[in-house]
């Protein structure tokens, strides 16, 4: 299990790749593995049969999971893609924005 900065909702960049520069909204993360899954970002074809009679098969559009390597939180104040520091203020920890030093 990886100790993992970005979480489910979060605005991401993808650093590398088919979709480099585009941004989306991370749908879900995958700790065992270190992947995200981001929204209309890493889209693959899933051909499907149909299971059951009356069901219908076909080419499927999903996102795939990508390495959290690959993508960068984007900071909601400076709207730059940013690494995430860690603060503890009080009893709570909160990441902020190494570049601006933005709550996030």
């Amino acid at each position: 299990m990886k100790k993992m900065s970005i979480k489910k909702d979060d605005l991401v960049v993808v650093l590398s790749g088919k979709d480099k520069g585009k941004q989306g909204k991370v749908l879900e993360v995958q700790p065992k593995s270190g992947k995200v899954v981001v929204e209309n970002i890493n889209v693959v074809s899933r051909h499907t049969k149909p299971r059951k009679q009356g069901d219908q098969g076909g080419i499927l559009k999903k996102e795939a999971p990508l390495y959290a390597c690959k993508v960068q939180k984007v900071c909601p104040k400076c709207n730059k893609p940013t690494r995430i520091g860690h603060k503890v203020e009080g009893d709570k920890k909160v990441r902020i924005c190494k570049k601006c030093g933005a709550e996030i």
